[in-house]
């Protein structure tokens, strides 16, 4: 198994594991791999440090090795603010849409009944386009776009 370390021209960073290279370079050139934050499927890999099992290592350094690995909660070599940034952006993007129910394209009709008292209140989601925003928001309704990534569109885990 290849763990490979890939980057989106929007600078998104992410890790794909592939069978092999040659299993990468197929699936990319498929349009298979895309950026889990922004659906970008022209991804490149980037240099990432190797990982090492050394069978003589010494329990100290074995434990300085965990320390830093991002299983045991420490930070990896490539997990910068960026790298925490995303992961913070994702959590709360899947929050919303575990707390929320999709309406789909009758969004800014739902929130109208919404308002006008026509239905319950509740917390909703869907698709409306930018007029019907700007209408929705000129009658009082408070409205938030929200970009999902494509990677999380799909059934919630």
């Amino acid at each position: 198994m290849k763990v490979l370390d890939l980057q989106c021209p929007d600078g998104h960073r992410f890790e794909g594991w592939f069978a092999s290279a040659d299993d990468f370079e197929s699936q990319l050139s498929r349009k298979l791999v895309e950026c889990p934050m922004c659906g970008a499927t022209s991804v490149a890999r980037v240099p990432s440090a190797p990982r090492l099992n050394l069978s003589g290592a010494t329990s100290a350094g074995s434990s300085a090795a965990s320390a830093s690995s991002p299983a045991a909660g420490g930070q990896s070599g490539n997990a910068g603010p960026s790298a925490q940034w995303q992961a913070q952006a994702l959590r709360a993007i899947r929050e919303v849409l575990e707390k929320t129910e999709n309406v789909g394209d009758r969004f800014a009709e739902e929130a109208r009944r919404m308002h006008y008292n026509e239905a319950p209140a509740r917390n909703i989601r869907g698709v409306a386009s930018a007029e019907d925003a700007r209408a929705l928001v000129e009658e009082g309704i408070d409205v938030m776009p929200l970009p999902v990534p494509a990677a999380l569109k799909g059934p919630l885990q």
